[in-house]
């Protein structure tokens, strides 16, 4: 018969603190030592300047206009100048669906109006853009130039038009103080007068045609004696 297997007593462990433990109690208290693991390396998308190539993360242009540009590149009063959103409609012939409906939608910044606080914040737009958008619509610098020249030709035509019609109302203005003048040291030179019924009669200006009608009265005679 078998032999049955006997187990080998626990070994007893002197703790040193006035107990004892039995050895699989102490891997029981054993205190697992937790390793941690490296993070992710974080890896930055850096952007490229399209003026100087450097590579950089952020900057005014790109966070505001989504435009490439590195903050010591900007050129504020040259290149990268902000116009108003009535200089672009006027000086790139761009309509407020360009603007605002023709995808991608331009985007601006807002600015208080210098010469009003109360009539609103003023639309500001990357000048670059705006002629990018203006190529777009009407296809090459080109035609851009020629719908300018019309559209300066037709103002042109206006405002002659409007010169032309003031021209007119003064001469008319003036010819009616003349007239009126002349009128008022004219001399009536009047024709034979005229029987209009019984005592009414009239004599019209040979010159102006002005008509005087008067009544002359018949002088009073006695009756005579019987």
């Amino acid at each position: 018969s078998g032999s049955a297997k006997v187990k080998a007593p626990p070994k007893i462990i002197d703790t040193g603190g006035g107990f004892f433990l039995e050895e699989e109690e102490e891997e029981e208290h054993k205190i697992e030592k937790i390793v941690h693991q490296p993070g992710p390396v974080l890896e930055f998308d850096y952007l490229i300047c399209e003026e100087c190539g450097k590579e950089f993360m952020d900057s005014y242009l790109m966070q505001h206009f989504d435009w490439a540009t590195c903050d010591n590149c900007r050129d504020v009063e040259g290149k990268h100048k902000l116009i108003t959103r009535t200089e672009a409609k006027q000086e790139y012939l761009l309509k407020d669906c360009d603007l605002d409906k023709r995808e991608p939608m331009l985007r601006f910044i807002l600015k208080k109006n210098p010469h009003n606080s109360q009539w609103g914040d003023m639309k500001l737009y990357l000048k670059l853009q705006v002629i990018k958008r203006s190529l777009e619509v009407w296809g090459s610098e080109e035609a851009l130039q020629e719908a300018r020249e019309t559209r300066q030709d037709n103002r042109e035509k206006m405002k002659q038009k409007k010169f032309d019609k003031k021209v007119k109302e003064l001469r008319r203005a003036v010819r009616s103080s003349v007239w009126k003048k002349e009128t008022s040291a004219h001399q009536h030179e009047y024709g034979p007068e005229e029987n209009i019924e019984e005592d009414m009669y009239k004599k019209t200006c040979t010159i102006c045609g002005h008509e005087l009608t008067y009544e002359k009265i018949t002088p009073w005679a006695p009756w005579p004696y019987c």
